[in-house]
């Protein structure tokens, strides 16, 4: 099919990416193409290239076959949209960091578990090129329901078993647990220890070839499945026209997000680069880096989700109730924030386990995300981020 239309496109100038200080050199500028009716461009990224300018239409895929992805909403292909993540139980112990395989995040969840210590996880759609993922430990049922709704294959350590092995054990959640208890799933042999032989935690990796066996011995479907899975997740915006809530009710300035009074003891926080449009992590005061690249963890979307919890027992595990229809949060783009509430149907049995949260402003219309990676946290009722 022939393009006739108008062509919007942006002009990338030569630049570089400068990581470990989390800035960026790439500069942005904007051109129209002429409308000619007798235009006869096919439908593929028009590109011009020279030794200093790359022109790209944005709205178009860079390869034929490319689709937007659910989670992203950047261009993969279309057998990376069908292959189901992994969610990864990442610790965030100061001993444990720094961690790997986090530059292949797509979400990433944190959120408290006892002793007021939290604890995270990642969403990793692009997970078949990595030689190590981790270190992994255990995980809490309110992760796997976070888990489900992306209809990932779990991947942790264990867990406490009166409160995760229920749902863990069902029949439609596939999950691989190092600990191998018969009352959390098996390792099916996906881990292994660095150093090697050691037994103390921080040390239980796994990789994508490790995974890729393991699932494959578990009989764990490697593509989406059709029964559980609901794409309609997030709405994206395109990169063309992004989403700065300069229309948005009660926009307010937000190019630091302070979670310190929110998780205590890792003090996380993320500071907004407007030259790249992304939010930067921080952890115990420091960035939060991939431990093979240096990159430093990086965001273009930020949900805070204020949530009702109980304390379980004396040993302090919570409960999150992750089906709600009542409570409220942020959200954070571009160095502003809204208000937002959000949703979470849990009448349809197991079926709801895989429905999506949705969040809305407080028109009640549902939040237009930028497209990129996501950080979303996950806090207690009555606590709040501080931002400015």
């Amino acid at each position: 099919m022939k393009r006739k239309s108008t062509l919007f496109l942006i002009v990338i100038s030569s630049a570089f990416l400068l990581f470990g200080c989390g800035k960026s050199n790439v500069a942005a500028n904007i051109v129209i193409a002429s409308d000619d009716p007798a235009d006869t461009t096919a439908d593929a990224p028009a590109t011009v290239t020279d030794e200093n300018t790359t022109v790209v239409d944005a709205d178009v895929p860079p390869e034929e076959g490319m689709v937007r992805s659910k989670l992203t909403n950047q261009w993969i292909t279309q057998e990376l949209a069908d292959t189901r993540p992994i969610a990864v139980m990442y610790p965030i112990n100061k001993v444990a960091l720094p961690q790997y395989g986090l530059d292949n995040i797509d979400i990433f969840y944190e959120c408290l578990e006892e002793g007021k210590m939290s604890r995270q996880m990642a969403i990793i759609n692009d997970w078949q090129d990595l030689d190590q993922i981790g270190n992994i430990r255990s995980i809490r049922d309110y992760f796997v329901y976070w888990a489900l709704e992306w209809d990932s294959i779990i991947v942790h350590f264990g867990g406490p078993e009166l409160y995760v092995s229920d749902i863990l054990m069902r029949d439609d959640v596939d999950n691989i647990n190092g600990t191998g208890s018969s009352k959390m799933g098996s390792d099916y042999g996906a881990f292994f220890r660095v150093p090697a032989g050691s037994t103390s935690e921080h040390t239980a990796f796994t990789s994508s070839a490790y995974l890729t066996t393991a699932i494959g011995k578990a009989g764990f479907s490697l593509t989406h499945r059709a029964e559980y899975y609901q794409p309609d997740h997030f709405t994206f915006t395109t990169e063309n026209n992004p989403d700065t809530l300069a229309d948005a009710p009660g926009v307010m300035d937000a190019t630091t997000i302070d979670m310190s009074g929110c998780f205590p003891v890792t003090k996380s926080s993320l500071t907004y680069n407007a030259e790249d449009g992304l939010y930067y992590k921080y952890i115990y005061g420091d960035p939060q880096v991939d431990a093979v690249t240096g990159n430093q963890l990086a965001f273009a979307n930020v949900i805070v989700q204020s949530t009702y919890y109980e304390q379980r027992d004396s040993h302090d595990y919570l409960y999150f109730q992750v089906h709600d229809t009542t409570r409220d949060g942020y959200y954070f783009t571009q160095g502003k924030a809204i208000h937002i509430t959000w949703k979470k149907d849990g009448s349809n049995g197991i079926t709801s386990n895989y429905t999506p949260t949705k969040y809305y402003d407080d028109n009640g219309n549902q939040i237009v995300m930028n497209t990129g990676k996501t950080m979303i946290f996950i806090i207690e009722d009555g606590d709040q981020p501080i931002f400015n």
